[in-house]
């Protein structure tokens, strides 16, 4: 009994290695998954963030110093920023597949309006620091800037009735990339300003909007239905349905630091803005913002890899019911079966990885769990001796995998739902085993194994 036992153990060792084998498996194919994603952002566009629309101006003051009886012309440059009153966004994304090989992921493309009023321009006077200095200015500049400008399919902007020429690049500080265009110095000293820009741009994974308005307000439409909302804001309304989701933002200047980040007069050394975040974490040196991130709920290797964590569990627990069967029924089970059962059960992962990244999740994981269902109940037909035994058996397994699949599809019950299956297997068990005198068996078993030595002595 003792070298059973032991026998038993070093399988579950052996099966444990093979578990983490094809856990293995299913990270390096994670890996390459994110390659490919990679490969799509790099060579079409990456996360999106949009900071703007906002004006601002280059100065520079010269004034005289008499150094050592001579004069001497010193001079500052200094940027001049105003950021909008009332800034509104309205816009509509609209996502589709790309792929790479086995390996897809989504692109979206935004069609969005941005309406950004100004009450004043009085940011953009210069103040000189120094006594009969002189000032000049450059041309005031209508600026947006997008984190990769490779994604811009089409901008526009108007003022008033007058369309502006539109260029690339910012010329501020730390947001270089996006479109300028130059201001007439007229409209530029008008009061009140108000820029309506028509923004075609197209990225991968995210959407971020840098709140720079004093009142900032957006809406956001999708056919995507997995959004995952974070940044600092979060939304003050959305609607979320399997033909997508609608969400709504409205952020004060009072609640956000994000109009003094971008525009303080320093904007070579501003915060720049960071990389969209799931948990919505503030990050020290990041000006805030708040995103939409698109989540493919189809990644199959993350799903893979949940379903491999319960692997050993699944072998556990078959174990022990052929154990069971054994134990109650007298009979005699091989540790090479022991083994051969466990193997099949570490196959269906593998199989479940395999067929996934050419199939649905769901058909795949069918397909996977019907295969190794029906093995495992012919092979425990003739292990048990009777296919009245192999039936439920197999039976058993197949709830097994019903399980899991339910478990993988519930993320956020998971642990309540697999910790009650658990007590009732555990309860169901020892309802079974309730009348069972557990020294008579086993003294039993000891007896017979000592039989059945002697008997091969004696032969």
């Amino acid at each position: 009994m003792k070298a059973k036992l032991l026998s038993i153990g070093l399988v579950l060792v052996l099966l444990v290695g093979a578990l983490l084998q094809i856990s293995a498996v299913v990270h390096d194919r994670q890996t390459y998954r994110n390659i490919a994603i990679e490969s799509v952002a790099q060579s079409l566009a990456g996360a999106q963030t949009l900071t703007g629309p906002l004006i601002h101006m280059a100065c520079t003051e010269e004034w005289n110093v008499k150094v050592d009886k001579e004069l001497r012309v010193e001079r500052r440059e200094f940027v001049m920023a105003a950021a909008p009153a009332v800034l509104t966004v309205k816009g509509n994304s609209q996502l589709e597949p790309r792929s790479r090989g086995l390996h897809a992921t989504q692109v979206f493309n935004l069609k969005a309006q941005l309406v950004a009023q100004w009450a004043d321009t009085e940011a953009l006077k210069p103040v000189p620091l120094h006594a009969s200095s002189r000032m000049s200015c450059g041309q005031p500049l209508l600026m947006m800037a997008v984190s990769d400008a490779r994604g811009i399919r089409h901008a526009s902007v108007k003022i008033g009735d007058q369309v502006l020429p539109l260029k690339p690049g910012t010329f501020f500080g730390s947001h270089p990339r996006g479109v300028h265009a130059p201001l007439p110095p007229g409209l530029a000293r008008a009061t009140p300003v108000e820029a309506v820009l028509e923004l075609e741009l197209v990225g991968t994974e995210s959407i971020s909007v840098v709140p720079l308005g004093g009142d900032t307000r957006m809406q956001l439409s999708s056919n995507w239905p997995h959004p995952s909302f974070g940044g600092q804001f979060l939304p003050v309304d959305r609607k979320i349905s399997d033909n997508g989701f609608e969400a709504s933002w409205r952020v004060s200047a009072l609640a956000s630091t994000a109009q003094q980040d971008v525009t303080r007069l320093d904007g070579d050394k501003g915060k720049r803005v960071c990389p969209p975040s799931i948990d919505g974490l503030s990050r020290g040196s990041c000006v805030e913002a708040f995103s939409v991130t698109f989540v493919d709920p189809a990644n199959t290797y993350a799903l893979s890899d949940r379903a491999t964590k319960y692997g050993l569990l699944f072998i556990g627990l078959t174990f022990l019911a052929v154990g069971l069967f054994e134990f109650m029924k007298a009979l005699r089970v091989h540790p090479i079966q022991y083994f051969l059962v466990g193997a099949a059960m570490s196959m269906f992962f593998l199989l479940l990885v395999s067929l996934s990244e050419h199939m649905r999740f769901d058909a795949a994981y069918a397909i996977a769990a019907a295969a190794c269902v029906l093995l495992l109940t012919y092979y425990a037909s003739y292990m048990l001796k009777s296919w009245a035994r192999g039936l439920p058996f197999g039976l058993g397994i197949g709830l097994l995998y019903g399980m899991l699949f339910v478990l993988l599809q519930m993320e956020q019950t998971a642990l309540v739902l697999g910790a009650v299956a658990l007590f009732v297997v555990l309860a169901a068990i020892m309802m079974l085993t309730r009348q069972i005198d557990w020294y008579a068996r086993f003294r039993q078993a000891g007896q017979t194994a000592q039989t059945e030595q002697v008997a091969k002595v004696a032969g």
